[in-house]
C-alpha cells in the first residue's frame, strides 16, 4: 500500500534521514538488492504514473522557455524507465562496496589495523530538470548504504515527486526504511539553501547540472561538497588523424546526444590535416543539423559555418552546435584545452604513438581519451551501472562516479590489552 504522506519540515525530513542512514548503514547486501530490484518493478510498473507528471513538467517547461537540451534531459517515456529500470538492476550485481578492506596491517606490537569502507551516511544532491538523477542516486545511495535528500528543482518537480513516492514504496514493501529517499522540492530554492547550510545534518553535497548551479553550490555550501563539473568538451584531430575515424567520432560526439555533459563542445583541427578532414567531418555535422561556430581559418575551407567569437571557446551548447578552430601544433592544442576546459573530458584522435603519449600526461582532465568518443565518459559504460555524476575536482573522487566514490573509510583497530609505552 502507498504511504501515508505527512507534511513535515525540512529539518524533521533531514532527521528522519539521518535515522534512516543509521539503519541502511548495517543492512546486509541481501536486503539492499532486494530493495533496487523493487525500485526496478516499480519504475516500470507504475509508468501511468509517472509519464503524466512528466508531461506536466514538459508543458510547463515550453512555456517557461526552458531551451530544448534541458527538455531533452529531462524527457520521460516508457524505453527511458526501461533504460533506468535497467541500471537499477545492474547496480543490484555491483559488488556491494560497504565493508571492503581498502588496506591493513598488524603492527610489531600485536595490534590488527584494518582500513574499511562505510557509507557517508546523508547525501544530499542538487539538480535541474534530470529525473534520471532521481533514479541513479536513489540506487547508488541504497547499495552503498546511505540516505539520500534530493533537490530536483522547479522544472522536474512533478516528475521527481512521482518518482520519489514510488521509490519510496519499493523500499517498504522489503522492509527498507521509506526515508533513505526523499524529495525537498517542496520547499523551493529556500530549500536549497537550507540543504546547503544543513553541515551537521547532511555528511556530503553533490550538485549536478549548469555551471552557474555548480559554483553557487561550491561557494554558498557549508556541507563538504564533491564538485562535478560542466562539460566544455574537447576533441583534437591531429595531423595523422584517420579520416573515417574522426568523421564517425567527432559525429558521435557532438549529435547522438548533445544536451548532455559528456557531449563535444570544441573541435581543434591541426593545420597540416585541416583541408583533408574538415570538408568531410564538418560536412557531416551540418546534414545532422549542427550550426558550425568556426574561426576565419576554418570558415576559409568550410564556408557553411558562423563566425566564432571569444565566447564560442567559452560556452556549454547543450545543443546541436559545435566549435571550431584550426591550431598549428598539439602544443597549440593543449594550449587552447589548458586555458577553455572545464576539465570534463578530452579526447584525441591520433595515429602518432608520441602525441598520444603527451596529451595523456599532459592534459589535465577527469577523462583523457584515445582516438575514442567524448560520450564513453559515463557511469553505466565504465561499468558502475549509474553514476553520481562525473566529477571534474581532484580530491576524493575524480571523472565518472560509482558505489566506491559513495563511501568513505574508517579504521578499526583489534588488540589485545596492549598499552602505548
Amino acid at each position: 500500500m502507498p504511504e501515508t504522506v505527512v507534511a513535515r519540515s525540512l529539518t524533521e525530513k533531514l532527521d528522519a534521514a539521518r535515522v534512516a542512514s543509521r539503519l541502511l548503514a548495517t543492512a546486509n547486501t541481501a536486503l539492499k538488492n532486494r530493495g533496487l530490484h523493487a525500485i526496478a518493478v516499480a519504475i516500470v510498473a507504475h509508468a501511468q504514473r509517472i509519464i503524466p507528471a512528466n508531461d506536466l513538467d514538459l508543458a510547463n517547461g515550453r512555456g517557461n522557455g526552458l531551451s530544448a537540451g534541458m527538455q531533452d534531459r529531462l524527457r520521460l517515456d516508457e524505453t527511458r524507465l526501461g533504460v533506468l529500470a535497467d541500471a537499477v538492476r545492474l547496480v543490484a550485481t555491483l559488488v556491494d562496496p560497504v565493508g571492503q578492506n581498502v588496506r591493513g596491517q598488524t603492527l610489531p606490537n600485536g595490534l590488527r589495523l584494518s582500513e574499511v569502507r562505510v557509507p557517508f551516511g546523508v547525501v544530499g544532491v542538487i539538480y535541474e530538470a534530470r529525473p534520471n538523477v532521481t533514479v541513479d542516486l536513489a540506487s547508488l545511495a541504497l547499495k552503498s548504504g546511505n540516505a539520500v535528500v534530493l533537490r530536483g528543482g522547479s522544472a522536474a518537480e512533478n516528475t521527481n515527486r512521482a518518482l520519489v513516492a514510488v521509490i519510496r514504496d519499493a523500499l517498504s514493501s522489503v522492509g527498507l526504511p521509506a526515508d533513505a529517499v526523499q524529495t525537498i522540492d517542496e520547499f523551493g530554492r529556500d530549500g536549497a539553501r537550507q540543504l546547503m547550510q544543513a553541515r551537521g545534518q547532511v555528511d556530503v553535497l553533490i550538485p549536478r547540472g549548469s555551471a552557474d548551479l555548480i559554483s553557487t553550490v561550491v561557494a554558498e555550501s557549508t556541507v563538504p561538497v564533491i564538485e562535478t563539473g560542466a562539460g566544455i568538451v574537447h576533441v583534437f584531430l591531429d595531423e595523422s588523424a584517420d579520416e573515417a575515424w574522426a568523421i564517425d567520432i567527432v559525429h558521435n560526439s557532438k549529435v547522438q546526444r548533445p544536451s548532455v555533459c559528456n557531449a563535444l563542445e570544441t573541435l581543434l583541427v591541426h593545420e597540416a590535416a585541416a583541408e583533408r578532414l574538415l570538408p568531410s567531418v564538418l560536412g557531416a555535422l551540418r546534414a545532422s543539423g549542427v550550426t558550425i561556430h568556426a574561426d576565419e581559418r576554418t570558415r576559409a575551407i568550410f564556408a557553411d559555418a558562423v563566425a566564432a567569437t571569444e565566447e564560442d571557446w567559452r560556452t556549454e551548447y547543450m545543443s546541436l552546435d559545435l566549435a571550431v578552430k584550426i591550431v598549428g601544433s598539439l602544443d597549440e592544442a593543449i594550449g587552447h584545452i589548458r586555458r577553455y576546459s572545464t576539465h570534463h573530458t578530452e579526447s584525441i584522435i591520433t595515429n602518432d604513438l608520441a602525441n598520444t603519449e603527451r596529451f595523456l600526461a599532459e592534459v589535465d582532465s577527469a577523462v583523457v581519451m584515445v582516438n575514442s568518443s567524448t560520450r564513453f565518459t559515463d557511469g553505466g559504460e565504465f561499468g558502475f551501472g549509474a553514476e553520481v555524476g562525473i566529477s571534474t575536482q581532484k580530491l576524493h573522487a575524480r571523472g565518472p562516479m560509482g558505489l566506491s566514490e559513495l563511501t568513505s573509510t574508517k579504521w578499526m583497530v583489534r588488540g589485545a590489552g596492549q598499552v602505548r609505552e
